[in-house]
């Protein structure tokens, strides 16, 4: 068969409402997956290329679809799923008792207007840092690749028409197997978890500690997309915290010496002879945790300091390209942005609407009432501030490195850290007492800025994308604005759902009492309780921020040593602390998963497809299994049976159950690795 290049569209088509309508229904699927999978391993995954795969499939039936009306359909999916980044922060309400559910119009509007400045906010950086900066865009120039020898035009050939077609029987494949195997461990035929715990010999210090791994195609999904990178510096802090910090913390000449100087430890609360997986896990969860945030902390603040001198330089460099525009200077098509009085008008209308949730939270709460012009003050301008300086770095950092990739949570560590210490300051001028209200209002405040910090983000990310197919930068501006208000619709919806089937930690337990861990939620949660109510484990943090400062070091000097092959980046690590370690463990599999493929069709004809339908294979594991997860939830609701598909299959016992399991998940990865290379040779 010969590759022969396909007609050249006769006119441009962009913007349109098939399109729109095609993203927002894509953005409703990639938020839903990507909720789910935030509060399940405290990560989301970039949606913009399996978006671009579906798109492409589907606007092939008409005859004058283009590259650039995919690239739509792409932009609204993207963001929308990139929305769903905002319940790092939404679920803390419910876990320190202020929420009971997820108020629908108040967290939507919150969305809608953080995200809406997360647009607007990155609007004047496109310029200085999508096309005057060097920055690599990894997830941004992969999308426009894909677009490229997919899409309808002169370039397109049969083999690229081929591949668009494979790339979409990947996805479905992946999802229906993910979804397959979910279905058999929530019928309770395989376990979804192997896990071990144990008592070191006293020759070790005699702590416990454990290990163990989630069989879950959605872990081995992200994974792939991270890294080997990024997954081995999660394995190295999943060591510190499970091999190191808590059999140090377990062990029983630790706990005498606590005890024997009067420093505070859950251990030395803890009653003789428990288990070794309650103690290990109690110690993880309520100490070891606060050590990872203080490593994502420190990080979090260095990742600032370097990129301040390259964000000083875009912000000049985009105020000096809009003074030409101003000037008279015709700007060609490809870079015109929406008009910077739209975007002001936009701001101040999003800033307004957060006033007014401010103001309305305030005066509901009579500990807050008498002073609610000063918050909303102080309120709005943190937005602006913060706001402001969040998009900039999180648009740089997803240039820099990707934004699957790129440290939000971080971002929203400090933003609750500096919000509850501002809010200590509210206080001590309004003389009002630290109650829970306080504590909720700066978890809003958060959100807001988180929102902003998540869209910026993604925003950057899409529009290089553009830049590199030649789209129109107002219409996928007006895309991603589109985007944002359908995942912000969505959202409430499955966290309500999510919260009534499985509940958060520390929140009220769900139907089935299997609470979700949102890591991040529940981290920045208790920050913000305990810098309010002051008893926040400083020791913890600070103990947590030196290890931070060494990670660093040792980043530098391995970066230096190797000249740049390798690197250990200092937030996968804090990252490693924090999840739980059966989640590590997969997602370091899935890594090592995805460069063992990736090695092994480096040097074959067909590497750049292969790599490319490895992608779609992970994206496709991820949303599978995700959204069958998010229909269990409905079903476990409207039945209020904590198993429902338990009933329909032989339940496994025991070690059976997680051999079973660990065989057919092994088996079933080789299949699909194996079987994606052949279609790929084949394209």
């Amino acid at each position: 068969m010969t590759d022969t290049p396909a007609a050249t569209p006769r006119k441009r088509i962009e913007l349109t409402l098939r399109a729109l309508v095609l993203g927002c229904l894509l953005a409703v699927v990639f938020t839903a997956a990507n909720t789910y999978l935030g509060l399940k391993v405290g990560l989301t995954f970039a949606s913009a290329i399996p978006a671009a795969v579906i798109s492409m499939a589907i606007l092939r039936m008409f005859k004058d679809s283009t590259i650039w009306e995919n690239m739509t359909v792409q932009t609204v999916a993207s963001v929308g799923g990139a929305m769903s980044s905002i319940i790092f922060v939404l679920p803390g309400l419910v876990m320190v008792g202020w929420w009971l559910e997820f108020p629908f119009w108040e967290s939507v509007l919150i969305c809608v207007f953080g995200g809406v400045l997360g647009v607007t906010f990155s609007i004047p950086l496109r310029r200085a840092l999508v096309v005057e900066a060097n920055l690599p865009y990894p997830e941004g120039v992969a999308a426009a690749e894909v677009l490229t020898v997919g899409s309808r035009g002169a370039e397109q050939t049969e083999s690229a028409v081929r591949e668009n077609a494979a790339g979409l029987w990947v996805v479905i494949t992946g999802a229906v197997v993910s979804a397959g195997y979910a279905l058999l461990v929530a019928g309770r035929v395989f376990a979804g978890e192997a896990a071990r715990f144990i008592r070191l010999p006293a020759s070790l210090g005699g702590g416990a500690t454990g290990l163990g791994f989630g069989m879950q195609f959605a872990l081995l999904g992200a994974g792939h997309l991270i890294g080997l990178a990024v997954g081995l510096a999660q394995l190295f802090g999943l060591i510190l915290a499970w091999g190191i910090a808590v059999p140090i913390l377990t062990s029983p000449d630790t706990i005498a010496w606590l005890t024997a100087h009067g420093i505070p430890s859950i251990a030395t609360t803890l009653p003789a002879g428990i288990g070794a997986e309650e103690l290990a896990g109690t110690v993880w969860s309520r100490e070891v945790r606060f050590m990872g945030a203080g490593v994502i902390g420190v990080a979090a603040i260095w990742t600032l300091i370097k990129l301040a001198g390259p964000l000083i330089g875009g912000l000049a460099s985009a105020l000096a390209a809009n003074r030409r525009r101003q000037g008279g200077e015709v700007l060609e098509r490809t870079e015109q942005d929406i008009p910077i009085n739209i975007v002001a008008g936009l701001s101040v209308a999003c800033l307004i609407g957060i006033g007014f949730i401010l103001a309305w939270f305030a005066q509901g709460n009579p500990t807050l009432a008498g002073s609610t012009a000063l918050l909303v003050g102080g309120g709005l301008i943190y937005v602006v501030l913060i706001g402001f300086a969040v998009a900039a770095i999180c648009g740089y950092m997803a240039g820099l490195i990707g934004s699957s990739n790129s440290p939000v949570s971080g971002v929203g560590i400090l933003a609750v850290v500096i919000a509850s210490v501002l809010m200590l300051g509210v206080l001590a001028l309004a003389g009002l007492p630290a109650d829970p209200s306080v504590v909720a209002f700066a978890l809003i405040v958060t959100a807001v800025v988180f929102a902003v910090a998540v869209i910026a983000n993604d925003n950057l990310q899409d529009l290089k994308t553009g830049q590199l197919v030649g789209a129109t930068p107002w219409r996928q501006q007006t895309a991603l604005i589109v985007g944002v208000i359908a995942g912000a619709i969505v959202i409430p919806l499955i966290l309500n759902l999510l919260n009534k089937a499985f509940g958060f930690e520390g929140g009220p337990a769900g139907i089935a009492d299997q609470p979700l861990a949102a890591p991040q939620a529940t981290l920045i949660s208790a920050l913000a309780r305990g810098v309010i109510g002051g008893d926040l484990r400083w020791d913890l943090i600070g103990l947590g921020a030196v290890i931070g400062v060494v990670i660093i070091a040792l980043d530098a000097a391995l970066n230096a040593a190797t000249k740049g092959k390798m690197k250990l980046p200092p937030l996968a690590v804090g990252i490693g602390f924090y999840l739980p370690a059966a989640v590590t463990t997969m997602l370091v599999l899935g890594a090592v998963c995805g460069w063992v493929y990736d090695k092994a069709i480096r040097t074959t004809r067909f590497a750049d497809v292969g790599r490319r339908m490895g992608v779609l294979l992970a994206s496709g594991l991820i949303v599978g299994e995700s959204l069958f997860l998010v229909m269990t939830a409905g079903v476990i609701v409207s039945t209020g049976d904590d198993a429902p598909f338990a009933r329909f299959f032989p339940v496994g016992q025991g070690w059976p159950a997680m051999l079973a399991g660990l065989a057919v998940f092994v088996a079933l990865t080789v299949g699909l690795y194996a079987w994606v290379r052949n279609r790929s040779a084949r394209v």
